[in-house]
């Protein structure tokens, strides 16, 4: 009877270990994702930063003409 506790209680927890490797390879997948998101917005962020940039420097320059 004790042996059939244990052997059950080993099924749950070896059940519990696949759900959370499931899990963890999930969460480093969208992590992955995130990632790659991530480089892409600061991208465009740096380019749309240059393109003010640039707009202001232009409309310096007109105005002091």
């Amino acid at each position: 009877m004790e042996i059939e506790h244990l052997e059950h209680k080993i099924d749950e927890l070896i059940q519990v270990c696949d759900e959370l490797k499931k899990k963890y390879a999930k969460l480093q997948s969208d992590k992955e994702i995130l990632l790659a998101e991530r480089a892409q917005l600061m991208e465009k962020n740096k380019s749309a930063q240059t393109k003010v940039e640039a707009m202001i420097m232009r409309l310096k320059a007109l105005g002091q003409e």
